[in-house]
């Protein structure tokens, strides 16, 4: 039990004694740095319970902690705030338990635990992964690490989009203009290939519209006429009736995406662990419209269309199912969800990393498996994410516009090259340990720029700002960590041992204090499916190392003890930089 949960138990019990009556909670905030103390309790919330003043009730708890916490030495009223002091014991006996303690802050799951999936990536296998898909593998892969750190069995999944009309314009493309070229003929990523195809096939699709409307066409007529996309659709059916020709192009074309797309995510450092495939999914579902038809969950119209009627909910009527009996979007969702509870009984809950643009999407599906009857359907949750914006403008696939992941992973590495250069920071290593940490410190760069930010913000992302060595950054939190690590190697004397006696330096205390909270932050993080909450106590964390660092004498103390507890504390912050920083997905240089 930490130190706020053993104090909250004894200003209720203190209160209840006192003054014979009851509070439901005690509200806590951090002590002003102006005031003794450090933890404080806020008095006013309890005058709804016992009218009288704050400054006597303060008084009046402050006695009785005193006497009956041991951990509690002194305390100081300040208005209606409980200042309270706590023992240094106390911080020494807590962080000589977590010291040697290497997954210090992480839960694990307990045998038969409920698991969690997480949702993210899911692709259209007709172009390459852009800046938005970046932000969402980013997302997905640390909400699942922080939700499996918070002692919960988590799935890694994806359903990649490998069919309909934007695939088959792509292998029409090709076909039409490719000459046959193929990855390994053009020296290009298989995801890069297809993906130039798809803006060919808009290319010629334009000129041939204009042509059409040259020839007295109104633009919407010659859109649905140009001979492209009546093409693509005939394309569309042969592939949906099982046209050998087109299914082995579809296959051969798809593979060259799922390669590229494996480089992408290893160089990302992302992962799965099953994987959908929309071809297998989209007829799913229509068993499920079939049997809520018959039990009244849905209903049919004239034309022989199928709707859920949502009005109740403050929601539309949502068609299900074509009147031709063809699926739309949520019905593949519906089949999904439901073929995912059966090919994992243990999950309990599933995340879905998908851009706000579909919030509305995901509310109705939800509501719909709730009127299905599954019992999970109460444990969805929508991880709706803002658009990510260049300086440059809005990104658009078609057009060839968008900033390739490939390209920015590339340009991180360059842009942390620049600046460690001018910074002179990488002197006296060799060429190929530069290239692994101008990796290392670009990558974490625009993991840490992109997880800081509240998921459902949008993101003005430049890529030279996140790359500084100052401020809220990944790399100036990785220069912590490498600077810890020169602390230690430098120590060149026995530090293991516990140290039980000890007046601790404010600095000190104050560091304890901020570890203390590692395991609630990653516990809060996990509820709020936000890996910003991790992100910015790393930064909290750093600094207060960094004060101390510049208050305190570390290698330089006379007294032994002293230099112990404090390398001892060094180490320990780093440790907990690595920890938190692996839960968002980005690593840590031992030299810098």
């Amino acid at each position: 039990m930490n130190i706020q949960n053993i104090i909250e138990t004894k200003v209720k019990e203190g209160f209840l004694a006192i003054y014979n009556t009851e509070i439901p909670s005690v509200e806590f905030q951090a002590t002003r740095k102006e005031f003794e103390g450090d933890i404080t309790v806020v008095v006013f919330p309890m005058l709804r319970y016992k009218k009288g003043n704050p400054v006597q009730i303060g008084e009046d708890i402050g006695n009785y902690i005193v006497e009956n916490v041991s951990e509690v030495s002194g305390y100081n009223v300040v208005k209606g705030f409980l200042n309270l002091v706590i023992k240094d014991t106390f911080y020494l006996n807590f962080f000589n338990s977590i010291y040697t303690d290497t997954t210090f802050g992480y839960t694990y799951p307990k045998k038969n635990e409920e698991a969690v999936l997480v949702e993210y990536s899911s692709p259209n296998t007709n172009k390459p992964l852009h800046l938005g898909h970046v932000r969402n593998n980013l997302l997905g892969y640390s909400v699942a690490e922080i939700i499996k750190a918070s002692g919960k069995k988590v799935y890694k999944t994806q359903i990649i989009n490998d069919r309909g009309i934007h695939i088959c314009k792509s292998m029409l493309a090709w076909e039409k203009f490719g000459n046959g070229e193929t990855p390994e003929s053009t020296g290009l990523k298989g995801d890069k290939l297809v993906g130039n195809y798809y803006v060919k096939f808009d290319q010629e699709y334009k000129k041939e519209i204009a042509q059409l409307v040259a020839s007295g066409l109104s633009e919407e007529n010659a859109k649905k006429q140009a001979p492209l996309i009546l093409q693509a659709q005939e394309m569309l059916l042969k592939w949906e009736a099982g046209d050998k020709q087109v299914l082995a192009l579809w296959k051969e074309m798809n593979q060259w995406v799922y390669r590229g797309f494996d480089v992408t995510y290893k160089n990302l450092g992302v992962d799965f662990d099953k994987l959908y495939y929309e071809s297998n999914t989209y007829l799913l579902g229509k068993d499920s419209i079939d049997k809520g038809l018959k039990s009244g969950v849905f209903f049919q119209k004239e034309d022989g269309s199928i709707w859920c009627d949502l009005s109740d909910e403050g929601l539309d009527e949502k068609l299900v199912l074509r009147s031709d009996g063809t699926a739309v979007y949520i019905t593949q969702d519906i089949g999904t969800a439901i073929q995912r509870s059966k090919d994992m009984p243990d999950v309990n809950g599933m995340v879905y990393t998908v851009g706000n643009e579909q919030d509305y999407h995901f509310k109705v599906l939800f509501l719909i498996l709730k009127k299905l009857g599954y019992s999970w359907s109460k444990s969805l949750f929508h991880l709706s994410y803002g658009m990510v914006d260049l300086p440059s403008g809005k990104m658009k696939s078609r057009e060839g516009t968008v900033v390739d992941a490939d390209d920015l992973i590339v340009e991180m590495s360059t842009t942390a090259k620049e600046i460690s250069d001018e910074l002179g920071k990488l002197d006296g290593y060799t060429e190929q340990e530069k290239k692994a940490l101008y990796k290392t410190i670009g990558l974490g760069a625009l993991k840490y720029f992109i997880l800081k930010v509240d998921p459902k913000k949008r993101i003005l992302f430049d890529p030279k700002s996140s790359v500084d060595f100052q401020g809220n950054t990944g790399p100036f939190i990785q220069y912590t960590y490498a600077r810890i690590q020169s602390i230690i190697r430098k120590a060149d004397f026995d530090y293991s041992g516990p140290i039980n006696t000890i007046e601790l330096h404010e600095k000190e205390k104050e560091l304890i204090k901020q570890l203390e909270l590692f395991p609630e932050v990653i516990q809060q993080a996990a509820a709020n499916f936000s890996p910003a909450i991790i992100a910015n106590y790393t930064y909290d964390l750093v600094k207060e190392f960094n004060s101390f660092y510049q208050n305190v004498s570390i290698l330089g103390e006379k007294e032994q003890d002293k230099k112990i507890i404090r390398v001892q504390l060094s180490k320990k912050v780093a440790d907990t930089i690595k920890q938190a920083f692996l839960l968002l997905g980005i690593e840590v240089p031992e030299r810098m």
